[in-house]
């Protein structure tokens, strides 16, 4: 694959240029007097190659990109941010790979924990003076 025309995921998840396309449309929001009449917002969609990819991803992926993937598997993202319909495709071509890599990317596994024992004592502590506060507060402790 010609590395222009790819976007490296992993060193073992490349997607050729090929199989995204992109939609041009009207953006609300910037434009001057131009915004009624040209087509600034970009649209990115791709095909997700459902049989292609591990389970683990793809649950990963239909969990971060959200309503924007389809039951077919057809993913879509839109960029309005600028004026420029060429900067527009820059960023969600951006923002497109940042979601891929992070569907791409083990999490962290969690190891519990425990409090430590000073840090018990401490909170315990801690209540007890703020017990004697409010306590000191009780009808009858004024005289």
């Amino acid at each position: 694959m010609d590395a222009e025309n790819t976007i490296f995921i992993t060193p073992q998840w490349q997607i050729a240029m090929d199989d995204v396309s992109f939609v041009c449309c009207r953006a609300d929001g910037p434009g001057g007097q131009g915004v009624n009449r040209t087509d600034s917002a970009v649209q990115l969609r791709w095909q997700c190659p459902v049989e292609h990819l591990p389970p683990a991803v793809m649950e990963r992926l239909r969990h971060l990109a959200g309503s924007r993937l389809g039951k077919e598997g057809l993913l879509t993202m839109e960029a309005r941010e600028s004026r420029s319909q060429h900067r527009n495709r820059e960023l969600v071509l951006e923002h497109f790979t940042a979601l891929l890599k992070e569907a791409a990317r083990l999490p962290k596994v969690r190891r519990k924990t425990r409090p430590t024992l000073a840090s018990r004592e401490k909170r315990l502590e801690q209540k007890r003076r703020h017990s004697e506060v409010k306590g000191g507060r009780r009808k009858g402790n004024w005289e």
